[in-house]
């Protein structure tokens, strides 16, 4: 076993861009509270392995007491064989972490910050519709580097009327700061979010890729020169310190999802919570689980493999293919990467199928053209 997740379902307000589950009322935190501990030792069957990582996520962990955080914590070292130094990593948004929060934070089990930047700049920060402005970002990251080694930041990129040199700006300010982690995305335009409707109604120009793209590249040339390796499409570290929990899902291993909307993975299942608040306090509460599950055939284990191998460092292993599927998925495997290799948009290292840097952007599009859908037997 991996590591368990746990779904925090609440933010202070809505980010205009953001399609996860989560809800702006704050009224049945502590029942939720409660009713994750409940999810987390009613699963405890489910795993006899050692955990490796604790991961709160959102939503907005940060909007938790410090005693909150140290009970579900607690109960997972309760309820389950962790081993002696996991990565606990709890997403926070510079709003909450103030210099209280951060000392705090650094006096418990928590050992790793991911905190939700998004950008130094205002203007962006207002289009967003963040919870923080630039000002506070600056001084949480000043005050929380020094009570804590492992920090990663997200950033966003791509935004409408962001210039290259705006980002650019972005990248270098995040720099100054000397954190070992930058998760960075592209803004994407979500179904059902506000973003959509503003695009929709004119307010807001809509993202082109092909500007996306160049920032892509500068945030890559940018990070590979001070020392990141970008181990993941979105994701760059210092050599010690990439996302274990990450890196874990990509490496399909795995884990518990604890929490509504909450996803889990035993190897050859996946099983999904309920994204509603009030229907998982309540079936927590009589013993249920709210959940369905999936059982993945040979063709959804393979496209996953797929998927996730292509965006990371570790590509995908032609041997693995072979001795985990079958000939007939490497045969298809090599087929469909052809006119991909002679594009130089894939490439070869030795028996491993990775993106070229020209690819790299590129590879969520190339991994669904490698893809299949009825070939297993």
């Amino acid at each position: 076993m991996s590591g368990i997740y746990i779904h925090i379902p609440f933010c202070k307000q809505a980010c205009h861009y953001c399609d996860f589950h989560f809800s702006t009322s704050l009224k049945k935190k502590d029942e939720m509270v409660l009713a994750l501990a409940k999810e987390i030792e009613l699963r405890k069957d489910e795993c006899a392995e050692v955990i490796e990582t604790i991961y709160f996520g959102g939503g907005t962990p940060s909007i938790l007491s410090i005693s909150d955080i140290r009970f579900l914590i607690d109960e997972v070292y309760r309820s389950y064989k962790v081993i002696e130094c996991p990565e606990i990593t709890i997403e926070a948004n510079p709003d909450d972490l103030s210099n209280e929060q951060i000392i705090a934070l650094s006096k418990s089990k928590v050992n790793r910050l991911s905190i939700g930047v998004q950008s130094f700049f205002e203007d962006d920060l207002k289009l967003m519709n963040r919870a923080h402005n630039a000002d506070e970002a600056k001084k949480c990251l000043e005050f929380a580097t020094q009570y804590f080694d492992n920090i990663s930041i997200d950033l966003i990129y791509g935004m409408p009327n962001m210039s290259n040199e705006k980002w650019l700006k972005n990248i270098e300010t995040a720099l100054s700061f000397n954190i070992p982690h930058i998760s960075s995305y592209a803004l994407t335009v979500e179904p059902k979010t506000a973003l959509k409707k503003l695009i929709a109604t004119g307010k807001i120009d809509e993202p082109k890729d092909e500007v996306a793209q160049e920032h892509f590249q500068i945030l890559v040339d940018k990070l590979s020169e001070n020392g990141f390796i970008h181990y993941e499409l979105s994701n760059f570290g210092k050599s010690t310190y990439f996302s274990k929990n990450n890196s874990a899902y990509w490496l399909g291993k795995k884990y518990i999802g604890i929490g509504p909307s909450a996803h889990s993975f035993d190897g050859v299942s996946r099983s999904w919570n309920i994204s509603n608040n009030s229907i998982y306090i309540k079936s927590i509460a009589e013993n249920k689980l709210p959940s369905e599950t999936e059982i993945l055939s040979k063709n959804d284990c393979y496209n996953e493999y797929v998927m996730t191998g292509l965006r990371t460092i570790w590509g995908i292993s032609l041997d693995r293919i072979e001795n985990e599927f079958g000939t007939d998925f490497l045969e298809y495997l090599l087929k469909q990467s052809e006119k991909f290799i002679a594009d130089d948009l894939l490439y070869f290292d030795e028996k491993i199928l990775k993106a070229t840097q020209k690819g790299k952007f590129l590879c969520d599009g190339i991994a669904s053209d490698l893809f299949l859908l009825n070939l297993e037997k």
